[in-house]
């Protein structure tokens, strides 16, 4: 297969720029791809004669009629200063396979679904929170979000109108969502980082669950470092991480 037919060449149909780093954007989706809510897609530009490609959480729902993604612009990185110029009706390309494991589905039990995200990371499980088939499956679904500032919380509004989501909002009572913020303090909002936040058992009474083998399934998101300080975090109150063959409460997957 040629590289021409692994991809095809969407439009961009908006983008909002929340702030100097944060945007998120729209682009249309073909007929054809398919992915599940907690996949990633892989976009890319044209550069120096190639390409450049980069993974990036669809944070839009699996029946939507577009694609909807979330970027962090890095300073110095090179995909970001392609998303940084990016306008309505430029194009962009999109690899023409979804991808990822990073499914709720996977998990064969349990009770209360446990989201923790740190900046983009919060992107799949925009996605899984408009699928009604999870909110229906699980008794609570619960989402931390941490930030360094109240800045970078831009999806607050966005989660708080579920409740009115024509295909889930009748579900919204099941949803814990605690927004975190670690360099910036107010009576609002928790300030631990999330591992510390499980250890001073913190995060588990802020979303009014008791965190167990039975009932608590997690999925973890973010920067690596926060990845692997939470897995490690988990492992050591006696959860442990799900495979196919040896079911656990644990899943994990970096950012993009």
């Amino acid at each position: 297969m040629t590289t021409e037919q692994k991809y095809t060449e969407e439009k961009i149909l908006w983008v909002k720029h929340h702030s100097p780093k944060h945007i998120t954007f729209a682009i249309t989706r073909p007929e054809s791809y398919r992915f599940a809510a907690g996949q990633f897609s892989r976009l890319g530009f044209p550069e120096g004669g190639g390409f450049i490609w980069r993974a990036y959480s669809v944070t839009s729902a699996e029946y939507a009629d577009t694609l909807e993604f979330f970027v962090i612009l890095i300073e110095g990185g090179a995909m970001s200063e392609h998303f940084a110029n990016v306008q309505a009706g430029d194009t962009i390309l999109l690899d023409k396979t979804a991808q990822g494991f990073f499914l709720p589905e996977r998990f064969p039990d349990g009770n209360d679904l446990i989201m923790l995200s740190t900046g983009s990371g919060i992107a799949p499980f925009l996605s899984i929170l408009q699928q009604p088939e999870i909110w229906q499956r699980f008794d609570t679904l619960a989402l931390a979000h941490s930030v360094s500032h109240n800045a970078d919380l831009i999806f607050n509004q966005q989660i708080a109108e579920l409740a009115e989501h024509p295909l889930v909002g009748e579900y919204v009572n099941k949803l814990r969502f605690v927004p975190i913020t670690t360099r910036e303090t107010d009576g609002e909002h928790l300030h631990f980082r999330l591992p510390e936040s499980l250890k001073n058992s913190s995060l588990a009474e802020k979303m009014g669950l008791s965190f167990n083998k039975e009932r608590s399934r997690f999925m973890i998101c973010g920067n690596p470092d926060m990845v692997q300080d939470t897995f490690k975090t988990l492992l050591e109150q006696g959860f442990a991480m799900h495979r196919n063959r040896i079911p656990g409460q644990i899943m994990m997957e970096n950012g993009f």
